[in-house]
């Protein structure tokens, strides 16, 4: 090999560590650690919506929230084809998670406009959708929808703690009913608040001085707090599969 060609050699391999570092800095540049207004940190990761892009070390799949046009963290729902929840703050040291249910948010009227929101999709219970790491916290109160046939729902009209929910969207509003302050059930039954014939959707509230049916509106978009259990210790793949 002629001289000059060993010496470009030696230039390419001496310039290699430097050129792989300023790489790493360049990805870490594009790559944020925060998501709005929001700070990912460990046990989270995140995948951008729009590139694709996963930022953080990937972890446990049930930590794996989406960048949602760079505006909010989403933490998808256990069951497909549902709304998951926006992430409003997270609190490292309590282990809880300010959050808003997407699938009770379609239920009002004038939502947020992103295109989620175009199309009336299955509401469940809010417990129901969490994966095995979150739990509701007992903190929070409880607001029940009930969806009542013709003649329960004419009952229901004659109930002084019910307010019937006269501006929600895909549901039958002569017939849906709300009520209020109920108080955290770890059971999730609910049972003494049954309405014969009427079918009960729960999702949870922050408490407040007053909780008041008729402001359900504010109650559902002020979110709730969710509480986890930190994943087990391990290192995941890519393929986020766990090794001990």
């Amino acid at each position: 090999m002629p001289p000059s060609s060993w010496f470009l050699t030696l230039i390419w391999v001496w310039c290699l560590p430097l050129m792989l570092v300023e790489a790493e800095e360049q990805q870490e540049e594009v790559c944020s650690a925060k998501c709005g207004a929001v700070t990912i940190s460990n046990p989270f990761w995140f995948t951008d919506l729009e590139t694709g892009r996963s930022c953080g070390s990937p972890g446990s799949p049930d930590f794996q929230l989406t960048c949602l046009n760079n505006s909010y963290p989403l933490l998808p729902s256990s069951v497909r084809v549902t709304l998951g929840f926006a992430i409003l703050n997270i609190s490292y040291g309590e282990r809880s998670l300010h959050v808003i249910d997407l699938g009770k948010l379609q239920l009002l009227h004038d939502p947020p406009k992103p295109k989620i929101f175009n199309s009336c999709l299955p509401v469940w219970n809010t417990s129901t959708k969490l994966g095995r790491p979150f739990k509701i916290s007992p903190i929070n109160l409880e607001l029940i929808l009930y969806n009542c046939t013709e003649k329960a729902a004419a009952r229901a009209r004659r109930e002084k703690e019910l307010v019937r929910a006269k501006t929600m969207r895909c549901v039958n509003t002569s017939n849906t009913f709300v009520r209020a302050g109920v108080p955290y059930d770890p059971t999730g039954s609910y049972s003494g608040y049954a309405l014969e014939d009427c079918a009960p959707i729960v999702l949870p509230v922050l408490p407040s001085g007053e909780t008041n049916a008729s402001h359900y509106e504010r109650l559902i978009q002020s979110g709730f707090l969710l509480k986890w259990e930190p994943p087990p210790p391990g290192k995941f793949t890519q393929s986020n599969h766990l090794l001990f």
